[in-house]
């Protein structure tokens, strides 16, 4: 005889889909938790969170952390959604300034991501980070946001996530890149100083190559990065405002 198949809840862990259990230590929080573990992520990155780090950094044993979390991987989840409630929304969707509303919470979710490049390494397995209270608000001012342009209320959930997933794809790379640097112990700008030689010899074979380097040679290229991000961000615009004129 088959077993029974499991509840959603046995197939679906995540911190976001249990109810929060037990009594607060009125000694230690969950809100402190995830404030330590922050600091911790942000000062040596990803691979140096456990729990047992994080005990000892709060003078608690890891033991106290489960009755707030139940592993690591909740831990990142909270971690992430604190991430999202530092980005600010329009208080009131005006349809006049939809564009530039947009354009606007981009911006402050790429800077949000680049302030807390670990990230970059955690959005892709943190698959009900989209549960938090924090990305819930974000997601509900964007959808007013583009339902008061004038986009029906299924597409302006696919333009959300348009937007959404062209930030996130571009930021991860610059957290990523960031990460590398920051490792290095050199800026960026002498980390590319010492780069540009080998990369105009590997390109000597590829002319389109060589004179987009030759451009490129001696810019800023934190604002390098900025020009390209607002390049891309402009063009998905405008793709959706194409649209919008269409209907």
């Amino acid at each position: 005889m088959p077993s029974p198949s499991p509840s959603p809840e046995q197939v679906i862990q995540s911190v976001w889909t249990r109810p929060r259990g037990g009594r607060e230590q009125p000694a230690l929080s969950r809100e402190q938790i995830v404030a330590e573990a922050l600091r911790l992520l942000d000062s040596e990155g990803i691979d140096a969170l456990s729990m047992r780090k994080l005990g000892n950094r709060l003078g608690a044993g890891a033991t106290s952390l489960y009755r707030h979390v139940a592993n690591k991987d909740e831990l990142i989840e909270l971690a992430v959604d604190e991430i999202y409630g530092e980005i600010e929304v329009p208080e009131a969707a005006d349809p006049a300034r939809w564009r530039e509303d947009a354009a606007r919470c981009a911006h402050d979710l790429r800077a949000t991501m680049l302030r807390h490049p670990w990230i970059a390494s955690v959005l892709g397995e943190m698959g009900m980070s989209y549960l938090g209270p924090n990305w819930m608000r974000l997601s509900e001012a964007m959808l007013g946001l583009f339902t008061t342009a004038g986009f029906p209320a299924g597409e302006a959930d696919r333009a959300v996530a348009t937007v959404v997933a062209y930030v996130t794809g571009m930021a991860t790379s610059e957290a990523a890149w960031l990460t590398v640097l920051a490792r290095s112990g050199q800026d960026e700008q002498e980390w590319v100083e010492r780069l540009w030689p080998a990369a105009e010899r590997a390109a000597q074979a590829y002319p389109r190559l060589r004179e987009g380097y030759a451009e490129q040679r001696g810019k800023d290229p934190r604002a390098a990065r900025e020009e390209g991000f607002q390049y891309g961000l402009e063009r998905v615009l405008d793709g959706l405002e194409t649209r919008l004129r269409s209907r």
